[in-house]
């Protein structure tokens, strides 16, 4: 939901106070420039005046007064420029200028004891000096403010002070400005010897010093010049109470428009725009149990189920229904049978070609909305679990042209659950809570942790986390973000209020998913199909079985022991007809069934001649193998292993180089996909015309 914002009241103000607010305003203004003023007009004085009359009557008490007063003078002005700190240039011009004024107060002071304050030449010293004095620090008050009014610190106060606590001494802070959104701005200079990587490494001591978490300083490099950078501190978390779910401007938006899934930490809406970015880069979404993963995952998921050219496929084996169930009519394919997921990964290159057919037929080089086809996005929950590092790298690296955005989940993406080649091509990132901060590395680009983005908080913060690519400016890599917090009852509204907005999967893609896709366990719904229940598998060139009657019980009794007496009938009469057991004497009467068998004698009145049956020819041996495919298919079974169709090979009167070579031409023709162990899945009937 939007977060509502509050315009202030306006207040009707009188003439007469207005008037009166404008010159307090001025007063507030200008008071600190004539603070100057005052003390040098008031204090030498007063201060000079009460001396005077104290000890400048009697000649030794004034000469004995003169003497402390230069002594505890000399002393005072050594005290303020050992105390005034003096690193830079703007520093060491405040630590001369206080020295200054000390020093020549307290002369003047010691003076004016014996020969009194508005004598000559005291008074022209105290009109003179004492103009100089408050016009100087004027100047160092107007030099110390910017164009805009902002505090300009160069390791000097403020971020000064700070700068100069953690050690930066080669590094100027300056242009400190708040954004009044919780954060704060500044510009970093390194001088020679130093740089901008040696300021990133002590993010973690400004961060304690501030008493901020440590991913709340920020130090970033300026592309143009390696002497300069920004630093960004998080004073105030204004995520901390949560933050509502955005829901969509309109329903049957196109995927290219921006997606909400979030705020940034200065407040601005954190948004998501795959389908629009010059290149489709594919998400890896990482944190450990309890960081935010699935509310994210549901935010997505919401808002692109109300999209129209958008079809979602899903694959959640571990707990697919206690994520997703209520949104579950907004996905065309959830998938918790870890066979029906192989089968989908296994299908995919299929459909990629397909698709990467039809927009070149279009004059396409990558998915647009004017494309026949819809914009997909497939999300695996831990991959590692599902499919080889091989099949999700070749569907990482073609998919991204043709429309599908592949979004990959996991606790950790070390190097044993996840190869540096799919890391590679999954190019956006959204990291969430971490237990270690060596595991953000995994995720997120080298330039995003070494400017001190990093997640280590595990799930101590949940929805937090740190995002790059998918749209998102570069700029904003750095800036913690908060993904939103969705209500059941809510999102599930949503995804029904959209049915009628959604499309039906593209027939090209659906096609080339084969059976994998037609025979899915889980349908969602959409405008062709709003609320329907999941279909059953579809059967192919093959009639529907007559649905029996129903029996009742006593009727099946019956049915079955009339049933055991015509087989006990039929057993009876062909044992019948076999002749009893030969004549102990006979030849054969000893013979076992390894032994062979003597030739007869022959007779030439009863001889028998057999002939041996044909061997099919090419095309109905082919046949042969492909109808027990088919029949496979037909029944549901889509996964076997080569010596499964032994039996067929020998029906068609062929050996196994036979049988292989026909495996690999269906493998070529998209039919059947092998995989790296030997098994085979079939994605379209051989009987089917492709």
């Amino acid at each position: 939901m939007d977060v509502p914002i509050e315009a202030p009241s306006a207040e009707v103000v009188p003439v007469g106070r207005r008037g009166s607010g404008i010159a307090a305003y001025l007063v507030g203004k200008s008071l600190p420039y004539a603070s100057p003023w005052i003390s040098a007009a008031l204090l030498p004085p007063v201060a000079g005046l009460a001396t005077n009359a104290m000890w400048g009557d009697a000649p030794l008490s004034a000469g004995l007064a003169s003497a402390g007063l230069a002594i505890g003078g000399a002393a005072m002005a050594a005290v303020t420029w050992k105390t005034t700190p003096g690193s830079s240039k703007f520093a060491r011009f405040r630590r001369v200028q206080a020295t200054t004024s000390v020093a020549a107060g307290m002369g003047w002071l010691t003076a004016a004891t014996a020969a009194g304050p508005f004598g000559r030449p005291m008074m022209d010293l105290w009109l003179m000096g004492g103009g100089l004095f408050a016009l100087s620090w004027n100047l160092r008050q107007i030099m110390a403010r910017g164009a805009s009014g902002e505090a300009v610190q160069e390791t000097g106060g403020g971020l000064g002070a700070l700068a100069e606590a953690i050690g930066w001494e080669k590094v100027r802070v300056k242009d400190a400005k708040g954004s009044g959104k919780g954060t704060v701005a500044a510009q970093v200079e390194v001088e020679a010897g130093g740089t901008i990587e040696a300021v990133q490494s002590t993010t973690a001591r400004v961060a304690a010093a501030l008493r901020v978490p440590p991913s709340g300083v920020i130090v970033t490099p300026d592309p143009e010049d390696a002497a300069r950078g920004t630093v960004s501190l998080r004073v105030a978390d204004l995520l901390k109470d949560g933050v509502d779910f955005v829901v969509p401007t309109a329903l049957g938006l196109l995927p290219t428009e921006p997606i909400p899934v979030g705020l940034y930490a200065d407040g601005e809406v954190w948004v998501l725009n795959p389908f629009s970015a010059p290149i489709l880069q594919h998400v890896l979404v990482m944190g450990v149990t309890g960081a935010g993963k699935s509310e994210f995952l549901r935010s997505l998921v919401a808002h692109l189920a109300a999209r129209s050219k958008m079809t979602i496929f899903l694959v959640d084996l571990a707990k697919g229904r206690q994520t997703v169930g209520h949104i579950a009519d907004g996905i065309d394919w959830l998938i918790q049978d870890a066979k029906e997921a192989k089968r989908l990964l296994r299908s995919l290159p299929a459909a990629i070609k397909a698709r990467g057919d039809v927009l070149a037929d279009e004059g396409l080089d990558q998915w647009t909305p004017e494309s026949s086809l819809n914009a997909m996005l497939v999300w695996i929950e831990e991959a590692a679990d599902v499919a080889d590092f091989n099949e999700i790298e070749e569907i990482a690296r073609k998919a991204r042209s043709v429309g599908i955005w592949l979004g990959i989940s996991l606790q950790r993406a070390t190097w044993n659950n996840l190869s540096t080649d799919v890391r590679a091509n999954l190019q956006g990132a959204v990291c969430f809570g971490v237990n270690e901060a060596s595991d953000a590395g995994f995720a997120l680009p080298d330039s995003v942790t070494g400017a001190g983005a990093v997640p280590a908080w595990g799930s101590d913060r949940p929805g937090y986390a740190f995002a790059t690519g998918m749209g998102i400016p570069e700029a904003r890599w750095t800036t913690e973000v908060r993904s939103g917090l969705t209500d059941r009852d809510e999102l599930a509204a949503l995804v029904a209020a959209s049915a009628p907005y959604r499309d039906p999967l593209d027939e090209t893609t659906a096609a080339a998913l084969g059976q994998a896709y037609a025979q899915r366990a889980h349908r969602g719904t959409n405008r062709a199909t709003p609320g329907l229940p999941a279909a059953p598998p579809r059967a192919l060139a093959a009639p529907a079985p007559r649905s029996a009657p129903a029996l009742e019980t006593e009727d099946m009794t019956a049915m079955e022991e009339h049933a055991a007496m015509e087989i006990q009938d039929a057993y009876d009469e062909v044992m019948g007809q076999i002749p009893a057991d030969p004549e102990p004497e006979a030849d054969y009467a000893g013979l076992r069934l390894e032994d062979e068998v003597p030739e007869a004698d022959p007779d030439p009145e009863a001889s028998l001649a057999f002939e041996a049956p044909s061997r099919p020819g090419a095309e109905q041996a082919r046949h042969i193998l492909y109808t027990e495919l088919d029949g496979w298919a037909r029944s549901g079974r889509l996964e076997f292993e080569p010596a499964d169709l032994i039996p067929a090979t020998i029906a068609a009167g062929r050996k196994r180089p036979w049988m292989q070579g026909e495996l690999k031409r269906l493998v070529e023709a998209g039919a059947l996909r092998h995989d790296s162990h030997g098994a085979y899945t079939i994605v379209q009937s051989p009987l089917v015309p492709a």
